[in-house]
């Protein structure tokens, strides 16, 4: 059929030539015009439908090459696996581990009924994860369940080089279990550190009153008038006050210097010291650490609704 088409091609082209050549000389112009506007349309109507029968050509020729490449990749096999536990960086915490393992044998299998493929691939799946879930913090499973997609996700040949495996549907999960041991846990650790904060600032405090304010009835009575710089007179009248609270601090009698200081602060409060003599009036009237340090507390305007009157008073009686 070929033949035939091919031996009236040049008598055809022959006539179309001796036409065209004709119409040339001996046609009118108006109709030269018409037929070679014709003409034109033609052959680009042709131009334009050749291509796309070579291209479809080409397709129908082109699918049986992909028909045969994409043959290897029909035998991918898949098996589910489910809550597999998998070790964390804490011994006695698992993650549990579920996956679509899906896999492929090599060129290497010759004789697939002497393997088990599908337990191969699982277990190929899992090292892999074991290898990441051990160097991890159990408390962060929604980020590892991130990495092991990513990391499970690459078809790589086995340790046996038999197979080429990977996971999809990647799962993990810490038991309810542990995860609230573990919140209860980081809950114990952060009042830890505050508490370790607030006992470092309360031995701050300790050490300030103790080694620094109250070391001497001098010492007091200069942190006393640097607090009330505006209240001279308040603070002389202090002095006796300031004068017991640094020796009881200091587990001493309060020095002869600020024995006259006595009568005044006893004055203060209401119970006169007979004759002017301080050290007598002391033996005479013994009041108790508890009416003394309240009658401080009273100086120094920390009133029973006083927050900072609970602290004080505790680091003073520690």
């Amino acid at each position: 059929m070929n033949t035939g088409r091919n031996t009236a091609t040049p008598y055809l082209a022959v006539t179309g030539g001796a036409i065209l050549i004709g119409l040339i000389l001996f046609a009118p112009w108006p109709l030269l015009i018409s037929l070679g506007t014709a003409g034109v349309l033609g052959a680009g109507l042709l131009f334009l439908t050749r291509p796309t029968g070579q291209r479809a050509s080409r397709t129908s020729r082109s699918e049986p090459m992909f028909g045969n490449a994409a043959g290897p990749a029909a035998d991918v096999r898949r098996s589910r696996v489910t809550d597999i536990p998998l070790p964390t960086e804490l011994p006695d915490y698992h993650f549990l581990f579920s996956a679509t393992v899906i896999w492929s044998p090599t060129p290497a299998v010759t004789d697939e009924s002497a393997i088990n493929p599908a337990a191969l691939a699982v277990d190929a799946v899992v090292k892999r994860a074991r290898k990441i879930t051990e160097l991890r913090d159990p408390s962060h499973a929604s980020l590892v369940r991130h990495e092991l997609a990513g990391a499970l996700g690459e078809m790589r040949t086995d340790g046996t080089g038999l197979l080429r495996t990977m996971a999809e549907s990647v799962q993990l999960v810490l038991p309810d279990h542990d995860h609230e041991r573990l919140d209860k846990l980081a809950t114990v650790r952060k009042e830890e550190v505050v508490w370790e904060h607030e006992r470092k600032y309360e031995l701050s405090k300790r050490d300030y009153l103790g080694g620094d304010v109250l070391k001497n009835p001098g010492s007091a009575v200069v942190w006393w008038l640097a607090r009330n710089d505006d209240q001279v007179e308040k603070t002389v009248n202090d002095i006796g006050l300031l004068a017991q609270l640094s020796s009881a601090a200091n587990n001493s009698d309060v020095p002869e210097t600020f024995h006259s200081f006595l009568s005044g602060f006893a004055a203060s409060n209401g119970q006169a010291a007979p004759n002017g003599s301080g050290a007598a009036w002391s033996r005479e009237h013994k009041e108790s650490a508890g009416d003394l340090f309240d009658a401080l507390l009273q100086a120094i305007r920390l009133d029973e609704h006083d927050p900072q009157r609970r602290l004080f008073a505790r680091q003073v009686a520690d």
